[in-house]
């Protein structure tokens, strides 16, 4: 795990962004975890967050003209997060951002700030089912602009089909996805970090959900029979 991972997860903890017990997401999929980016707002670190976020965009060398954040959550990030890049490297990054409604007066339209004729990098939280990047893409297109990639801060790496949804949507829509940390990241540092009965709860609701070969499929099954044994584990199921 590189730093930038640990340092987001080390955070998101802090701050109580990523909860675990049952949850129903926004997707209807039921999960074991739940990721908040509200809570760096609310508890003041979106400074910090926006930070990592900009690590990542420099270091993954994206190429775009202005910084796009879905509405409500992705404004005040794609502000932060152009302002944590122009500390960086002395260039001011526009910023645009969509409304809920189309305005009828004034400069009217759906977007505040424009896209039009320009590369777009995509600003979000997280990746569940890609249902609110596909919606990003597709106001951004209307608008005359051309979405570059995307980046979230976690990817879920759920499943459509037997392929995860991050992949299958960068193949589709032709465009990079990158995420700060992901599901294995998360479970690997819970085992690392004492928490290795939250992990195991992970791994047994979503390993089977990960994508490996019919070659390793045994060494897998072996991994998973061995948590059901787990007292507490049977406990919980």
């Amino acid at each position: 795990m590189v730093d930038i991972q640990k340092k987001f997860l080390e955070l998101a903890l802090e701050v109580k962004a990523l909860l675990f017990g049952e949850f129903t997401l926004k997707s209807g999929r039921e999960s074991f975890y739940f990721f908040n980016i509200t809570s760096f707002l609310e508890s003041g670190h979106l400074g910090e967050l926006a930070d990592i976020y900009s690590q990542k965009i420099i270091e993954s060398e994206i190429n775009y003209d202005v910084i796009f954040g879905p509405a409500y959550k992705g404004i005040p990030l794609a502000a932060a997060v152009s302002t944590a890049l122009s500390q960086k490297s002395s260039k001011l990054i526009p910023v645009c951002f969509d409304r809920k409604e189309e305005k009828k007066h004034g400069e009217g339209g759906v977007l505040i700030g424009s896209v039009k004729n320009k590369r777009v990098l995509i600003i979000d939280d997280v990746l569940t089912a890609g249902t609110a990047l596909r919606n990003s893409i597709q106001i951004i297109q209307e608008a005359g602009g051309t979405v570059s990639a995307a980046i979230i801060a976690l990817d879920r790496q759920e499943q459509d089909g037997g392929k995860q949804i991050s992949d299958k949507l960068a193949g589709e829509l032709n465009i990079p996805i990158y995420s700060i940390s992901n599901l294995e990241n998360l479970i690997s540092f819970l085992e690392t970090n004492g928490q290795k009965e939250i992990a195991k709860k992970l791994q047994l609701r979503f390993v089977p959900q990960l994508n490996f070969s019919f070659d390793n499929a045994f060494e897998y099954a072996n991994k998973i029979n061995k948590i059901l044994k787990e007292p507490k584990v049977l406990k919980d199921l």
